[in-house]
């Protein structure tokens, strides 16, 4: 029996493959399936089922895509009503794999319709030696009840029992590969290890240590992570089937009168994935930022509209198709087209730019002895919590969207975050709701305890 895990950053996502001498399943597949279409290839296996734990939210699934280039077969957890061809499965249900067989498990509590498969290698034994968890169990951690409003409850008891009448019941040595790992917002406090085993779970992961129903259910409703806006939607995209990325067009390359006459629409947003630094030093009136560097594909999900067109400007035409793939994954599939040739192009025909000043940490340190000015810390509130500037506003930079109100908006404002990253995006977003005087803290909070204007214990 093979494994292989795929993990892609940012969004820390977990895909597998399980094969055995000639065929293989996916489990939980990224959109972007070229991965393992090579893998099986390089392992000289074909791809003969797709396995999927639930309907994900944080990302776009690729059942779909792979489905239609390999002709596996698509299982999913029957609670799901899928809307597409598939193989539906639910509580004991089985099905196998050369010698591998999958047993599946309704484990609801993340998702309603949450399963888990436990395998068992009949060429070695007849116990279960891993599961796939999916997002029901993580390393250190369980999959969050709480995006399903006024749901958190009443998902929180359901996955208690599925835990400790279902999960916990694998024997100690199996081992758990879970859909994400630390990094993702589809859990609270993630361990960094990628894989484990259910005995080390069972002795470790916090919430499986709560043995008290009513005290499990208090840790997962109370002091969630807020969760992304297209969290909301993803899991829907799922259950319909995504459309295929074949059947999807290129982005256009614009000239910057195409790009002008296309902006003011009325259907269409403009979206910057240069560095911050960049970005602040020239841009075009409007747009938002959000920097290809940082957390692109939570953030892109996160704030822009998915009912608009999208106009990208970039520093290269590598970074449009590495964009074009990172909003996909969040199901943002309307990416229109490009600036040829840049804000430089945009300049020489004479079209308006705007600047975000970018500070260094003594800059910021020197500036906020002003009391006129303020300095507004973009991050999470348990980022701030944690540690940060003395007077200053948390409101995080996703909120600002609606929470702009609260800041008076003829005050300077300097928008800081960890980094920069965060925190430019919070400045392209003000200066959409027309603050004039905004300021990026470039390197961010660590930069200014680099500096030595912040101790933190």
């Amino acid at each position: 029996m093979l494994v292989k895990q795929f993990f892609i950053e940012k969004i820390a996502h977990s895909s597998y493959l399980i094969g055995g001498k000639k065929t293989c399943a996916i489990v939980d597949p990224a959109r972007d399936v070229e991965r393992y279409i090579e893998s099986a290839k390089k392992e000289g296996l074909k791809i003969t089922h797709i396995l999927e734990t639930h309907l994900h939210a944080d990302f776009v699934s690729g059942h779909i895509d792979l489905a239609g280039i390999t002709g596996a077969d698509i299982y999913a957890p029957s609670a799901g009503k899928c809307e597409f061809d598939h193989i539906p499965v639910s509580d004991n249900s089985v099905f196998s794999l050369e010698d591998i067989e999958f047993h599946v498990s309704e484990t609801p509590g993340h998702t309603p319709e949450s399963v888990i498969y436990s395998v068992i290698d009949k060429s070695r034994g007849d116990e279960p030696v891993a599961v796939f968890t999916g997002d029901t169990l993580f390393v250190g951690d369980v999959g969050r009840p709480d995006l399903f409003p006024g749901m958190a409850e009443e998902l929180a008891d359901k996955l208690f029992s599925s835990i400790h009448l279902k999960v916990e019941k694998l024997p100690d040595e199996c081992l758990v590969f879970p859909a994400h790992g630390a990094g993702s917002l589809c859990g609270k406090s993630m361990g960094a290890m990628k894989i484990s085993t259910i005995g080390y779970e069972k002795k470790y992961n916090g919430a499986l240590l709560i043995k008290e129903k009513d005290e499990f259910i208090a840790s997962l409703t109370t002091d969630m992570p807020p969760a992304p806006d297209h969290f909301g939607r993803c899991s829907q995209i799922n259950r319909e089937g995504p459309g295929k990325i074949s059947n999807l067009p290129s982005p256009l390359e614009l000239t910057p009168d195409e790009f002008y006459k296309k902006m003011n629409d009325g259907n269409t947003i403009v979206v910057s994935i240069r560095d911050y630094a960049t970005f602040g030093g020239q841009h075009i009136p409007g747009s938002y930022h959000i920097d290809i560097n940082g957390n692109f594909s939570t953030f892109a999900g996160w704030v822009l509209p998915p009912d608009k067109d999208i106009l990208l400007v970039s520093d290269n035409p590598v970074q449009v198709d590495e964009a074009v793939l990172l909003l996909r994954r969040v199901g943002l599939d309307r990416t229109y087209g490009y600036l040829s040739g840049g804000t430089h192009a945009w300049v020489s025909q004479g079209y308006k730019t705007e600047h975000v000043h970018q500070l260094s940490p003594y800059e910021v340190y020197e500036k906020i002895k002003d009391r006129n000015v303020l300095l507004l810390d973009v991050r999470g509130k348990d980022e701030y919590d944690a540690f940060h500037v003395k007077g200053s506003l948390n409101i995080m930079a996703m909120d600002l969207r609606t929470r702009y109100t609260e800041i008076d908006p003829k005050r300077p404002v300097i928008a800081m975050c960890r980094t920069g990253h965060r925190s430019s995006l919070a400045c392209s977003i003000l200066k959409q709701k027309g603050f004039r005087e905004v300021y990026n803290a470039a390197g961010g909070i660590t930069g200014y305890i680099a500096a030595g204007f912040l101790k933190t214990g």
